[in-house]
């Protein structure tokens, strides 16, 4: 049997508050075996990006990152946010190492189309280069990556983090049985955006599209899910969405997401 990893991305309002991502990497820490955290920040880059008077701009939700906002990107992801994680783990003696879609070639990434809308230096992930990977895996040590990836040219290019994760758990299932966990602020899969106890425990594709032609879910969640059923078709184990109560040992509601 391939051994287990799980991927966990962290996101939302967790990463925003210290206190809570300290309690997250205390659990994250305990989690047993092989395991990679995937991280965000994209809040932290817009007050950054404010002090410096470069204007986040937004369509459709989603950031435009054009050369200023990308230079604030790759500050507070790779630097300011990512560093402190990994520092922060290194003290729980839990040895981590900082990355980006750039070290080591592990994410390689092409500039997303200006057509309809161009956002700028976005990047759209073609390829995950496990090698590397595996070997860090291999000695013991737990990768942290950053929402950035690389083109084939040397161009950093901001990247989802949901997504990040998603493609490394798909390219790591030829090696391992991957369990990929979504951790951000809610419980779980809502059927109540304003009931946080209305969690639902268990999701197959069946139910996925009943759920969306009867609009039980969210439009901000929708997405999230969509990168869930990707990586299941794509070979990975098991998906779960939940608040850093689902990384526990006995864990309280999340959402399990299975073919």
């Amino acid at each position: 049997m391939k051994p287990a990893l799980s991927v966990i991305k962290i996101g939302g309002n967790v990463i925003e508050n210290k206190g809570e991502l300290t309690r997250f990497l205390r659990l994250f820490h305990k989690v047993e075996g092989p395991k990679i955290l995937v991280h965000g920040g994209g809040k932290e880059a817009t007050r950054l990006g404010e002090r410096l008077g470069i204007r986040t701009t937004m369509v459709n939700g989603r950031r435009i990152t054009d050369k200023g906002s990308l230079e604030v990107a790759i500050m507070v992801y790779a630097g300011l946010i990512n560093k402190s994680i990994v520092s922060e783990l290194q003290a729980m003696e839990c040895n981590a190492i900082g990355l980006s879609g750039a070290d080591a070639g592990i994410i390689r990434a092409v500039k997303r189309p200006v057509v309809p809308i161009d956002f700028g230096f976005v990047g759209d992930i073609v390829s995950i280069h496990t090698d590397a990977l595996r070997t860090f895996l291999e000695i013991g040590l737990v990768p942290v990556f950053c929402a950035l990836s690389c083109d084939k040219g040397g161009q950093m290019l901001n990247t989802n983090a949901d997504t990040i994760a998603s493609e490394l758990a798909i390219a790591l299932s030829r090696d391992y049985r991957t369990t990929l966990y979504y951790c951000f602020e809610k419980a779980g899969v809502l059927s109540d955006i304003g009931n946080d106890l209305s969690v639902i425990p268990h999701i197959n594709k069946q139910s996925y599209y009943s759920l969306i032609r009867e609009k039980t879910i969210g439009e901000g969640m929708l997405p999230k899910l969509e990168n869930c059923f990707h990586a299941l078709d794509h070979s990975v184990h098991k998906v779960c969405v939940g608040n850093i109560g689902m990384l526990r040992p006995n864990p309280s509601a999340y959402t399990t997401l299975t073919l």
